[in-house]
């Protein structure tokens, strides 16, 4: 079993990690037949981890941590800390309802992960004592650093985000609502060093909309299968570079966002699907997700190829 370095010092390293680069959501790999493709997974890892990002997320909601048992859960989580070797954070997603969540933390603390990123609980919807509860329920069963995921049916008042910030292992909150207002109000009624980050889908489309209400940092699909495009991104938005920004949003990202609401799911099937086209051994997304239509593989395949045009990279 690993030693856990602790809420403050992986809170420190995933904060540099997140000024640095963007936070890199790998996909897990399966096999034409379903099957998980550890070797395939090992790879993928490997080149994500070459274009230098924050942190590594694995089996989380582009990992299609829904759709994993234990076992290969195990293998991916196990695989990413590997690969990582301590370079970079590893936040190992988990989720369902908090008895699950326990058990899905514990084989993350075996292989090493750094910390949990804790996903929207399953299926009802619930009072923000109910939220507040999930969260103390998995933090007393984890030694590890957890790091909430609002979205869906799951979103903290600033009061629920204090207790939950109270407790001693919650470090931090992804945001998937993109309610600017809302999420005002939490970074102000949070710590000053609990953390941030923006998690929309295909969040660069609002990245300096959340900066804007101090919180800059964010997860990156495409780096998933354009680093070059990601980092691109990054460095103008950092770097200032509203014309490089408004160039990549109007020639990519926007097209991008239109062909994924084209269909529920893909989100992740995009991203897959644009993986295998440059060449990775992602493999196929699990049901209840569903690869995209011959026509819509065509039109990624045309957008992919001017993104990177727009960036100096190759297909």
């Amino acid at each position: 079993m690993a030693v856990n370095a602790g809420p403050v010092a992986v809170a420190q390293r995933l904060r540099e990690g997140m000024a640095r680069g963007v936070l890199s959501f790998p996909l897990t790999g399966f096999r034409d037949d379903g099957t998980l493709d550890p070797d395939g997974f090992r790879r993928h890892v490997a080149e994500r981890l070459a274009a230098s990002p924050g942190a590594v997320f694995p089996a989380c909601g582009t990992g299609e941590f829904f759709s994993l048992d234990e076992d290969e859960y195990r293998q991916v989580v196990t695989i990413a800390v590997e690969e990582a070797a301590g370079r970079v954070p590893v936040v190992a997603g988990t989720g369902y309802g908090w008895a699950q969540a326990a058990r899905f933390a514990r084989v993350a603390e075996d292989a090493g992960a750094d910390a949990l990123l804790v996903l929207p609980h399953y299926l009802v919807a619930a009072p923000q004592d109910g939220l507040v509860a999930q969260l103390e329920q998995l933090a007393a069963r984890t030694p590890l650093p957890l790091i909430a995921y609002q979205r869906g049916q799951v979103a903290f008042t600033a009061a629920s985000l204090r207790r939950v910030a109270s407790l001693p292992t919650v470090i931090g909150l992804k945001d998937g609502h993109s309610d600017l207002d809302r999420l005002q109000r939490l970074t102000l009624a949070a710590p000053e060093d609990f953390l941030f980050f923006n998690g929309a889908a295909t969040a660069e489309l609002q990245a300096r909309a959340y900066a804007a209400v101090g919180v800059p940092a964010y997860s990156s699909a495409v780096h998933a299968f354009a680093p070059e495009i990601a980092d691109a991104f990054f460095a103008a938005l950092r770097d200032g570079d509203h014309g490089t920004v408004d160039k990549l949003l109007r020639d990519f990202y926007v097209p991008f966002v239109e062909l994924r609401d084209r269909v529920p799911g893909y989100a992740v099937s995009l991203v897959k699907a644009a993986a295998r086209l440059r060449g990775h051994a992602v493999g196929p997304v699990r049901a209840p997700l569903t690869d995209p239509s011959p026509a819509d593989l065509a039109a990624l395949g045309t957008l992919l190829a001017a993104g990177l045009d727009l960036v100096g990279a190759a297909l």
